[in-house]
């Protein structure tokens, strides 16, 4: 009998917190929150947390918080997703900052990147901070930067809090496991000519020395393909003159390229055989978002499967990059929807968030 009391009180706390993680979804989407201005929703996310009688710790924009019965002698098990956004796609139809909901979907900036796991996994952890005997600790971190990799989010944070055993990141993936993404190499490419009057044979076209570039970023494939992660993929994604008039030979002309590592090559082989082939100077506006993995034989994700949930490797960069333990990656809302005109995620998503973390987390604790 007492068994079936403390399932249905379960279940009770269980619908709460779902209702609430929508309703705290609503006034994040009515927040506008783009990266390095995430003030505002780091003030209403820190006081809904208080309002549940939770302590919190902020750093910036940054807000974090230990469940209740905290052991220094136990691993700790890290929950995060960020609340910035990115600006909103010019295709928006629907006004980004105010939440519609419609036909079973909550349609608003940052809905589904990644409002809906963030308040899954604030949910999540409300249901286990007051528990006591849990064989792991619970950090709670809603973190700021994640959408431009800045040095003020995760990367800030982490230092400040109690040393962390492992971890799940929320992004949207249609709540299947990511255990592996791909490394995030940014590249600015530059070539150096002569200026000259366009009308007369003068100069030497910085534009044109870069084409062969151009090209062998476009052509050139690494050898090693991922099981998980595919191919290293190489996109040229802007190219720009310092020019500002039509009849002015450039003398420089700069490309960025956006490279995706797979775990099978470190940043630095990945620079050296760009060296070897590519005749502009090439430097790399960052080595920190490299390749991770979480290996399949983990708690985390041993739990995951007997859950029943797939895995695979992510094409995606998030901030689990930045993380020096093992992470899952893994949320509601599905990530083709994210950064898109009329962002939206299925309020069933978030309710199936809650209860699939909280079901894998149950599970590893039996494990």
């Amino acid at each position: 009998m007492s068994q079936t009391i403390n399932i249905q009180q379960n279940i009770a706390q269980i619908t709460v917190l779902q209702q609430e993680a929508k309703q705290l979804l609503e006034k994040l989407i009515a927040t506008p929150s783009f990266s390095k201005e995430e003030d505002k929703t780091a003030d209403l996310i820190q006081d809904y947390l208080h309002q549940k009688k939770v302590k919190t710790e902020r750093k910036k924009n940054n807000i974090w918080a230990i469940n209740a019965h905290y052991d220094a002698a136990k691993p700790t098990l890290l929950l995060n997703s960020h609340h910035d956004t990115v600006k909103p796609n010019k295709g928006f139809t629907l006004d980004p900052f105010t939440p519609i909901e419609k036909d079973g979907r909550l349609y608003g900036l940052g809905s589904n990147d990644a409002g809906g796991c963030l308040v899954s996994l604030i949910a999540t952890f409300l249901y286990y901070y007051d528990q006591v005997n849990l064989p792991f600790n619970i950090i709670l971190v809603a973190s700021a930067e994640e959408e431009i990799s800045g040095h003020d989010g995760i990367e800030l944070a982490l230092p400040l809090l109690p040393k962390i055993d492992f971890g799940i990141v929320g992004e949207p993936t249609l709540l299947e496991m990511a255990i592996a993404e791909r490394g995030l190499l940014v590249l600015d490419v530059v070539a150096v000519g002569k200026a000259g009057h366009a009308a007369r044979e003068e100069g030497e076209s910085a534009l044109y020395k870069i084409l062969p570039d151009i090209e062998w970023f476009k052509s050139f494939e690494f050898e090693k393909i991922s099981n998980l992660l595919g191919k290293v993929k190489m996109s040229v994604t802007v190219i720009e003159t310092e020019n500002k008039q039509h009849n002015v030979v450039p003398s420089t002309c700069k490309i960025v390229v956006d490279v995706r590592v797979n775990e099978l090559y470190s940043f630095e082989e990945i620079l050296e055989t760009i060296g070897k082939h590519v005749q502009a100077t090439v430097t790399p506006r960052s080595l920190r978002m490299r390749s991770t993995g979480i290996a399949i034989d983990h708690k985390l994700i041993q739990a995951g499967i007997a859950l029943g949930k797939g895995y695979y490797g992510s094409v995606t960069t998030s901030d689990k990059a930045l993380m020096p333990f093992p992470t899952l990656k893994m949320g509601p809302g599905d990530s083709a929807r994210s950064h898109t005109a009329d962002e939206f995620i299925f309020v069933k998503e978030i309710e199936e968030g809650i209860h699939t973390y909280i079901q894998l987390i149950d599970k590893m604790i039996l494990l």
